[in-house]
């Protein structure tokens, strides 16, 4: 621990890093404080309802995505999951246009083509959910909320309009962060909303288990500990990677290459357990709200019944569903982000190999079959990690605390981490001090 706050010590000893981290605890501040900014024209001492509708359902996602944004009717309601939906759409779209494919191939330009292209899909996105947001204000809220009217069309205009720039500055926000601060921007605002609500609902979990003298002290602090077990496992499934060894040819004095492995160059290819991350979990999570929404639009038994099934993220059939997705989706995921092909191409034309498989075809075929073997495990242990807060409820947690003992919310706030810890890390090798999360004797710091 004394080792842990030396490198804490020496962060602040790099000008740069320490400029850096101001600038994201300075723009992470802005948004957190946009969060709490009602849209004009509303009432906020009459939200009561609103909030009421985010304690389950999508709106529990949703709401802790934007930090509570959500159910505050906040200029930041919207969050950036506008961005992050046209991230996916893009990234998607990739595997069948040429011409985002060809952009994807430019480098840096075409690294700000899409990046352009994403934009403006966001505002599109914005433009459609704006609406739908404003819509579910109108069907929840009382009428008196409203204090430029209830079916006012300035207030539509104005809310939607506020809404897309709300959308639009919190996306320039996390581009800033990733370019003049530390960590991925878009990633840190949607870890700072998630954990946004952590106090609160840690704070329930002890009136509920302390004062109320549901379970007592002793049975909060085994919650935390399996807390604290399942953060252990989530940090495992992110860093877990299966090395391939790879013998490099060295080349001679006379331009000959010798292929002993003595003399070559030995690497490791690194294969992801979890190469998909949190991807496969947002997928499903959007097809799980589909037939909900379906059967929502009959008065029929069934459709009712169906409706209710999927409207319970913690019910028994839910989480069979949800996890059947996730783990579909996360070969499905794999197969178009990792270019086995590509990969094996690459280490051919570098003169690389594989000890014991033949360059090109072969090569690839060998990676493929390597990354479906790891992906099988690598998906269950994700599915069980998604549905795990089900588990949790049924262990009689409440559903606030619950939410943080798997999910989507988990694996981005263990993923975020660990990104920013390992960028982190860089700046302290650079100037010659041991990492954040190493012991051992500083070196001389590089002026």
């Amino acid at each position: 621990m004394k080792k842990f706050f030396e490198s804490l010590n020496n962060v602040w000893k790099i000008e740069e890093l320490k400029n850096r981290i101001l600038v994201t605890l300075g723009l992470l501040l802005v948004y957190r404080f946009g969060a709490h900014v009602t849209l004009p024209g509303i009432d906020a001492t009459q939200l009561h309802s609103l909030a009421g509708q985010t304690e389950k359902g999508i709106g529990s996602i949703l709401d802790m995505f934007t930090g509570g944004a959500f159910s505050k009717a906040s200029v930041f309601a919207l969050g950036i999951m506008p961005y992050i939906s046209a991230s996916i759409v893009v990234q998607l779209m990739g595997i069948a246009i040429p011409y985002l494919q060809k952009l994807q191939k430019d480098g840096e330009s075409g690294r700000k083509k899409l990046n352009q292209i994403t934009r403006w899909l966001t505002i599109a996105i914005t433009l459609v959910q704006g609406p739908g947001y404003i819509y579910n204000l109108y069907r929840t809220l009382p009428s008196s909320a409203f204090l430029l009217g209830f079916d006012s069309f300035s207030f539509l205009f104005s809310s939607v309009l506020i809404l897309t720039t709300g959308t639009i500055f919190a996306m320039w926000l996390g581009e800033k962060i990733t370019d003049k601060g530390i960590g991925n921007g878009i990633s840190l605002l949607i870890m700072v909303g998630i954990l946004a609500r952590l106090p609160q609902a840690l704070y329930q979990e002890f009136t509920s288990k302390v004062t109320n003298n549901n379970g007592g002290p002793m049975m909060l602090v085994i919650e935390i500990i399996v807390w604290l077990l399942v953060i252990i496992a989530c940090v495992l499934l992110v860093m877990a990677v299966r090395k391939i060894p790879v013998q490099y040819a060295r080349r001679t004095t006379t331009g000959d290459f010798e292929q002993d492995m003595m003399g070559g160059n030995r690497q490791w290819i690194p294969l992801k357990l979890n190469s998909a991350g949190v991807m496969p979990i947002i997928f499903a999570q959007a097809i799980m709200f589909i037939p909900a929404a379906v059967a929502g639009l009959s008065k029929s038994e069934t459709s009712q019944s169906i409706a209710g099934t999927f409207s319970n993220m913690f019910g028994f059939w839910y989480c069979v569903v949800f996890a059947s997705l996730i783990v579909i989706f996360t070969f499905f995921y794999t197969a178009i982000t990792v270019p086995t092909n590509k990969m094996a191409d690459d280490l051919k034309r570098s003169g690389g190999f594989i000890p014991g498989v033949k360059p090109g075809i072969e090569t690839a075929d060998f990676l493929d079959h390597i990354m479906s073997l790891i992906t099988f495990p690598g998906s269950l242990f994700l599915a069980l990690i998604a549905v795990f807060p089900a588990i949790a409820v049924g262990a009689d947690v409440q559903q606030s605390w619950a939410m943080f003992y798997g999910g989507t919310s988990l694996i981005i706030m263990v993923g975020v981490a660990i990104d920013t810890i390992q960028q982190i890390n860089s700046y302290l090798l650079n100037k010659h001090y041991d990492g954040l999360m190493k012991s051992g004797k500083n070196r001389k710091a590089v002026a």
